[in-house]
Formats: C-alpha cells, structure tokens, sequence
C-alpha cells in the first residue's frame, strides 16, 4: 500500500492487473473529492460572508471571482497536462520520471504565477469596467483582485504538485494539504471582512493565505523526493506542448464564463449576484464531481502506460457508471437543499427572484455533469488531448450564442444558462462517440 500511496520505492502497476475495481476507484475519487471540494467550500462561504455586506460587494466579488477563475484555470492545466504525461511513466515503472513531470510542471507554475501578477497589477481596473456597467461594482471587484492575484504562484505550484502525486496514485497528501490550508483561511475570512473591518479585501487576504499554505506544502513534498530539481528544457518543452491544448480548452471554458457574467452584469445588479451564487455551487458540483475524473485519470494512464488496453476499457466503463450515480446523488442533496440556499447566502429579496430562473437548469445539468467529467478524466489520462480541445471548442460555441442573444431577447438568466446546458449536453454527445470509437486507446509510456 505504501507504494500505491507513493511513500515509498513505488513502481508501476505490474502488466498482470486487471481494470481498476470500484473499490480502487473509491480509494482514489475520495480523497481527490475533499482536495476538489476544498476551494469551492471556502468559495461558498467567502460568497455568504460577503453577501451579506449588500449587493454591491457581492457583484464586486463576481466580477472579480470571475476574472481570478483564470488562475485556478492554469492549476487545473498544469495538474491535468502533468498527470496525463507522469501517470503513464509511473504505469511502465518509472516513477522517479514521473515525480520529474512535476518537477518541470512547477517552475512552469511559478513563471505563470509571477507573470499573471505583473498583468493584474496593471490592468486589474481597465479589466473590471470593460466586464461590468456599474463603477462602483467595477471599483470593488478591481480593489479584491489586485490583493486576490498575489496568491497565483502558490496556487498554479499546488496544481502542478497534485498532478504528479495523482500520477502515482497518492491521493491522500494533497488531501491533508489542501484541506488544512483552506480550513485556517474559512476561519479567517469572517474575522478579516467584519471585526478586522477590511470588508470584500478580507476575503481576498484569506484567500492568499490559503494558497500560500498549500503552495508550500507541495513545494516540501516535492524536495522530499530522490529526483533533479533543476529546469530540463526538453522535458518542459514536452510539457508545454501538452498544455497547449488544454490551456485552448480551458480558455474556452473563460470565454464562456466572461461572457455570461458579462451578460449577467448587463441584466442587473441583482441578476449577477443571483448568477454568482449559481455559479459558485455549479462550480462546487463541477469540482466535486471532477474526483472520479481525477481517479480515471490515474487508473486509465497507468493501464496504457503497461500496455493493458482490455484494463483501460474496462476502467472506463467503471468511471462512467461512478460519475451517473455521483452526479444523481449530488442533484438529489441540491433538491432537498434548495428551500434553505437562497438566504444562506443573502437577504436580498431581488436577488431571491432571480435565482427562481437558475435552479431548474442547475438540477436538471447535475446527473449529465457526472458522465461528461468521468470520461473527461478518462480521455485526459489517455493523453487524447487534441480531441480533448476540439470537443470542448464545438461545445462552447454550440452554447455561446444562446449566452449573447439573452442581451437582443430579455430572456435573462434563462438563456444564460441555457447556454451552459446545452454545452453541456453537445459535450456529451461527443465524449460517448470518442468512447465508443475506440480511437483514445494508445498504449506506451509516452502518447505519440
């Protein structure tokens, strides 16, 4: 077990194991579902804590939020991009290469985080009234993210930290890190917005605070292991390579979410609080469900990495049925929930009504989400990111419009999210394609 656990002289999984059993997957999905749910609970709560300061600082905060989505984005690349090459190193025996994927992953985290600084610092003002109508809420989301950005580095370094301890199917350390981490800023958040007085920048300081800890967590883990820590071009030149389809997807995923809180912004003041809140819990669920991705892609890149295609197969199939009874079991708890969320997170009575025009669609997307971010896992590990991009792109622009004609038609929240369930629903239909095609099977230590 201290080998699977990646605290000892692990190998890779030996060319005679089968598919993945559910247990196995559980044993992976659980604790990567306490590191994903982490940032959305803490986000949850940064969002009640500020919306009952009024409308304005909780528009402030989706403006914001909405803009520093942009580097947990980066994260969530370099954990996949890293996970996706080291995990079938670690599959065909070589772990210590698959420990040195994170290595290169995060010098790559550190530049992007510094670099992303610099950029907010300078145009955090120009880019917050280019999103919003209101100067005063433009105001509020540029003072929060100038403050919000300087915990980048250690974020992207977190993401590229969990990427190759998920590669060697050590789940359970990012666990134990992300989750001391955001427990000390949640503690933090309501004394630094209300006795400290700092208001919605108490919220950004927490949030610094939070991913300074865990960044440096990660760093100490990585200096524990027996591998080079030095820059090796080749090797990050491999990796860049492989972010660059998954940074084009993801910058899909920016587009789409700029536009609708864009949209939103323009519907009114009480529409994007309504649409910040939706968001957030869309973004917990999305997250949380991501643990059986997550887990696929550890098992499904270590089975072609051995040269076991039947296994991946096998695994794949598994993963999709885990993610249709999590998705279904995460809509039924928003069922029972709803009654009680609405002033959870506000009293504002105009904020209340709008949120009458997002639960249905936030229900209904839920048991769909579950499927399409299992298999998304699947195809990640398999290293198929080329279609990977292209689906995603198709998907986005199959719903974006919907998102932009809300402004022509008054449909309001409606069409903003009608949009996202029909990206949801195109994606859908094209990952179960890809599955049944067979076309993501490659076999190797290294995907050509």
């Amino acid at each position: 077990m201290s080998a699977e656990l990646g605290l000892g002289e692990a190998r890779g999984p030996s060319a005679g194991e089968g598919p993945a059993s559910y247990r196995r997957i559980a044993s992976l999905a659980l604790p990567a579902l306490v590191v994903l749910a982490a940032e959305p609970v803490y986000l949850l709560i940064d969002t009640a804590v500020v919306g009952h300061l009024g409308a304005v600082p909780l528009a402030g905060l989706a403006l914001g939020g909405t803009l520093m989505g942009l580097a947990p984005f980066i994260g969530a690349v370099l954990a996949y991009g890293t996970t996706a090459r080291a995990a079938r190193r670690f599959g065909a025996g070589d772990r210590a290469g698959a420990v040195a994927e994170g290595v290169q992953g995060t010098w790559i985290a550190l530049a992007a985080g510094l670099a992303m600084i610099v950029l907010v610092e300078l145009f955090a003002g120009a880019l917050t009234a280019a999103m919003g109508d209101s100067p005063a809420v433009a105001g509020a989301a540029a003072e929060w993210l100038r403050v919000a950005i300087l915990g980048a580095p250690f974020l992207l370094v977190a993401g590229a930290g969990q990427g190759w301890m998920r590669a060697v199917q050590d789940t359970k350390r990012p666990m134990w890190f992300v989750t001391f981490s955001f427990l000390v800023s949640a503690a933090l958040a309501p004394i630094l917005v209300y006795p400290a007085g700092l208001g919605l920048v108490g919220s950004a300081w927490a949030n610094v605070v939070a991913q300074a800890i865990a960044g440096s967590l990660f760093v100490a883990a990585l200096r524990r292991e027996r591998v080079s820590l030095r820059v090796d071009w080749p090797l990050m030149s491999k990796q860049l390579v492989a972010n660059r389809d998954l940074i084009l997807r993801g910058s899909a995923f920016q587009i789409s979410s700029f536009s609708a809180t864009a949209v939103a912004a323009r519907v009114g003041t009480a529409a994007l609080g309504a649409h910040q809140i939706g968001m957030q819990l869309w973004f917990f669920a999305a997250l949380a469900l991501d643990a059986v991705a997550i887990a696929a892609q550890a098992l499904v890149g270590a089975d072609l990495g051995a040269d076991r295609p039947a296994a991946a197969r096998a695994s794949a199939r598994r993963v999709t049925w885990v993610g249709l009874g999590y998705g279904t079991v995460f809509m039924l708890i928003v069922l029972v929930l709803l009654p009680l969320l609405p002033r959870l997170f506000t009293d504002d009575a105009a904020v209340h009504d709008q949120l009458a025009h997002v639960w249905p669609w936030l229900v209904v997307m839920l048991p769909l989400a579950g499927v399409v971010f299992a298999l998304d896992g699947v195809l990640i590990g398999a290293g198929d990111l080329r279609f990977m991009r292209n689906m995603t792109l198709i998907a986005i622009f199959s719903g974006l419009p919907l998102t932009w004609l809300t402004l022509v038609f008054g449909w309001g929240l409606t069409g903003i999210w009608a949009a996202l369930a029909v990206s949801v629903l195109v994606r859908l239909a094209l990952i179960m394609w890809r599955m049944r095609s067979g076309a993501w099977i490659v076999t190797g230590a290294e995907r050509v």
